[in-house]
């Protein structure tokens, strides 16, 4: 991965708590009238997304894991929004953010490998310069590493002023967790904070990358959903085992019924 992963060697891990803290510090922010180049590209100005709810994540096109997993996720929550929303309501912008690598051609064939052909959904490529900048008034951090970046997964919800009022997190983002807030930013309703920083931990700690070094390459922990579903597996398997013991029980004394009689 060229540019910016460049640095892997002297960048520090990404910090969860303080990326998620960038993110949540971000809501209430007007995002400055940036401009990037389309897939064409032609230069785009941020100002020119204003008007309508607009949905922005950070991706780069050398990852091969995660960043396709996410953005496919994506498609599939706004394709769900055909049903709550038209698709001329509301806009979503994938911005590159490995630069010179994450160039509009680069974007371009990023998003045709991946079926991504929506009319309101554009993606951006930022002057390497511009990154930094960019990438902090959204709250969104990232860590160079030796396989590429790690960062926390988060989609911006972004008012038609273009002021951010909330951050959703994760690898699978549901229709509901963007239909709702657009719903409310298109009738004008505010949109409520997210939970506790605690809480949202929890849920960062599932969809952070982690680099594995034995294989060169990027996974999702997945120990919280295991040790959850561990958990419920445990208490079906109490509860067949003392179902049984009941209707085993109710048997030996129906039995016992019949001997007596």
């Amino acid at each position: 991965v060229s540019g910016l992963a460049a640095q892997a060697d002297a960048a520090p891990p990404l910090d969860e708590r303080a990326a998620l803290a960038a993110g949540e510090a971000a809501i209430g922010r007007v995002v400055p009238d940036y401009v990037l180049l389309d897939r064409q590209g032609r230069e785009v100005k941020l100002s020119s997304y204003r008007g309508k709810p607009l949905l922005v994540s950070f991706i780069y096109t050398g990852c091969f894991q995660i960043c396709p997993a996410t953005t496919r996720a994506l498609h599939e929550a706004v394709k769900g929004l055909d049903k709550l929303l038209a698709p001329d309501q509301f806009n979503v912008v994938s911005i590159g953010f490995n630069q010179p690598a994450d160039s509009p051609q680069a974007l371009k064939s990023f998003a045709t490998q991946y079926g991504i052909n929506q009319p309101n959904w554009d993606f951006l490529s930022p002057p390497a310069a511009l990154v930094p900048k960019l990438a902090e008034d959204f709250g969104f951090v990232y860590a160079a590493s030796p396989a590429g970046f790690d960062h926390v997964l988060q989609v911006s919800i972004v008012d038609a002023e273009g002021r951010i009022v909330r951050q959703v997190y994760g690898e699978i983002v549901a229709p509901g967790e963007l239909g709702e807030p657009l719903k409310m930013l298109i009738a004008g309703t505010p949109v409520q904070s997210n939970e506790l920083l605690e809480t949202l931990m929890d849920r960062v700690r599932v969809v952070c990358t982690v680099y594995d070094p034995k294989t060169g390459t990027y996974r999702v922990d997945y120990t919280l959903p295991i040790q959850i579903a561990g958990g419920v597996m445990f208490f079906v398997l109490m509860l067949m085992f003392f179902f049984n013991e009941w209707r085993s029980n109710r048997k030996s004394a129906r039995n016992k019924g019949v001997r007596s009689a």
